[in-house]
């Protein structure tokens, strides 16, 4: 795997646990608004570490940590992901996976081996305009759908989440985004923040009042809905 990033605690990124958060190099998709370009289109001006350095300082935090998160960039762009968790897994972290959807083939058997014990999968906008929103022209969609399939069906913890964007998103989408998920055990809207390393610019957040109304618009859908970063 290529690994460009390692926070060595993270608060707030495992609900719920104390974690170190581990960032890998790539992305299948384009969204203009990804806050982290380095990870994305600049791969070559983003310093890498090795696995052993990584697994070296989980190995250091056993019994201080609760969990680690694998997120990217898109962990699952990279076929060894399951080796990496199972070797994360034997020291005995809990594992949060971030994931955009695009890999079920991948995602599938760490499902089934028990390698995740939670999964938080993007929605990046409702199906009408997910290629617009990732950048991607003509996008397949029947691996976001598969995943989310998968997901449903899995036993695994999860949610789905949406980081709400004022030049991509509208009301009448966050509902339309509700209608196709309805039943769904956990829905995030977190709100765009331009973090100055993006891929295109021009991007903007959206008030804490209408993040609400959009929260408002999909609750009935959802077992629990609630905003991040306001």
């Amino acid at each position: 795997m290529l690994f460009c990033g390692l926070q060595k605690l993270a608060m707030v990124d495992y609900p719920g646990k104390l974690a170190a958060t581990v960032f890998t190099g790539g992305c299948n998709l384009q969204c203009p608004f990804c806050h982290n370009a380095l990870l994305v289109t600049r791969l070559n001006e983003t310093p890498s570490l090795t696995e052993t350095e990584i697994l070296d300082f989980l190995s250091s935090r056993q019994k201080l940590l609760d969990g680690v998160v694998l997120t990217g960039g898109e962990p699952l762009l990279h076929p060894d992901a399951a080796d990496f968790l199972r070797k994360v897994r034997a020291m005995g972290f809990f594992v949060k996976l971030d994931t955009n959807g695009c890999f079920p083939n991948r995602l599938a058997p760490l499902l089934a081996e028990g390698l995740v014990d939670y999964v938080a999968m993007d929605i990046k906008n409702c199906l009408e305009k997910y290629s617009e929103t990732c950048g991607v022209s003509e996008m397949d969609l029947a691996p976001v759908l598969e995943s989310i399939r998968l997901l449903r069906n899995s036993g695994v913890e999860f949610e789905f989440r949406t980081t709400a964007v004022r030049e991509l998103h509208t009301a009448d989408d966050f509902l339309a985004i509700g209608r196709w998920l309805e039943g769904a055990p956990q829905y995030f809207i977190q709100n765009f923040v331009d973090s100055g390393n993006l891929i295109e610019t021009g991007y903007h957040g959206f008030t804490p009042q209408e993040l609400q109304c959009f929260a408002d618009l999909v609750r009935p859908y959802f077992g629990t809905v609630a905003l991040r970063g306001v």
